[in-house]
């Protein structure tokens, strides 16, 4: 087995994110839980988008954006994920690929357009969003490239994506093909609604397949359904090899074997859009953890990444993230 040449591979929603301002009102107006997402039929996203004011339109994705986090440090990242051959799937290949990042799966030619997420993003910087996945949905266990996953130190699975069957096999090859080479598996909880429903397969799946496990607060107590996370971080200690639980301006913490780290948050002069925070801490640590740091520095660049990414809107750095490294 040749050895590694990619600190990480992505697979997730290929998603174009459409990004607007709202207040509070307009999110209680259409039903929706400010802070969650959700997803929505072609028509509710019409519906939504037709509500929504001047928006910026930026690719995105929560897997994706995590790999363009590891390129944005100088690490090497790839991403796995399904577009179909129209607009908005020629904009994220472009994006993703410009963004150093190896994306290579075939778009679809025919079935859904190209997924898009509306985020509606209110005063206080929460973010809540109404996806349509399209054609995210299809990817296939054919998708995942067997030498892809084997250059990478690294597989990267992202929760949103344990929804339609076909992706759930999708992933389970990528699981199967990086223990078979070696590598070592990371996933993310991704929402807490994504727990609800999923909860004893994302238990099994942690406990059998996971090394590396992220998470927030929310979600790992909705795992084990508790509410104490010195509880809930007992409980994951004895599941994984590592676990990384985001906890806002808390910082994180991370439990690995007998070991408990906490790392404070980067503080910002002002947050102005949360979207991507999880992503980012995710793309900070698996590019340390990738490079040999130890888990407290993995914890400090995820920290790093995240205070970077709330302090703009949109998901993915708007500086080198290489550059805050000094």
């Amino acid at each position: 087995m040749p050895e590694p040449d990619l600190d990480v591979v992505a697979l997730g929603s290929a998603i174009v994110d459409v990004i607007a301002t709202a207040d509070e009102d307009v999110v209680a107006a259409h039903g929706l839980v400010k802070g969650t997402m959700a997803l929505v039929d072609t028509d509710r996203a019409e519906e939504l988008y037709a509500a929504m004011g001047p928006a910026v339109e930026v690719s995105g994705g929560s897997a994706a954006n995590t790999a363009a986090g590891v390129a944005s440090f100088g690490g090497t990242a790839g991403f796995v994920g399904k577009v179909r051959d129209d607009q908005l799937g020629a904009v994220f290949a472009h994006d993703i690929r410009s963004a150093g990042v190896v994306f290579e799966t075939a778009p679809a030619s025919d079935g859904p357009p190209t997924a898009r997420c509306l985020v509606l993003v209110t005063p206080d910087a929460q973010r809540t969003m109404s996806t349509f996945l399209g054609a995210a949905t299809g990817l296939a266990a054919d998708d995942v490239d067997a030498a892809l996953i084997e250059r990478a130190q690294i597989t990267y699975l992202e929760g949103y994506l344990w929804d339609p069957p076909e992706a759930i096999d999708a992933l389970r090859r990528a699981i199967a093909l990086a223990h078979d080479a070696g590598r070592r598996v990371a996933f993310t909880l991704s929402d807490p609604f994504c727990v609800d429903r999923h909860r004893h397969e994302f238990l099994d799946l942690v406990r059998a397949d996971v090394d590396v496990l992220f998470a927030n607060e929310i979600e790992i107590l909705s795992l084990f359904q508790v509410d104490d996370l010195k509880e809930a971080l007992e409980r994951v200690r004895d599941l994984c090899d590592v676990a990384a639980v985001t906890r806002s301006e808390h910082g994180s913490v991370v439990v690995s074997g007998g070991d408990t780290i906490s790392v404070p948050a980067v503080p910002v002069a002002r947050v102005v859009d949360t979207t991507g925070a999880g992503d980012l801490y995710a793309a900070g640590f698996l590019y340390g953890l990738a490079r040999g740091e130890s888990l407290r520095q993995c914890a400090e660049l995820g920290s790093l990444a995240a205070a970077e990414v709330i302090a703009h809107v949109g998901a993915r750095p708007q500086v080198p993230l290489a550059s805050l490294l000094a």
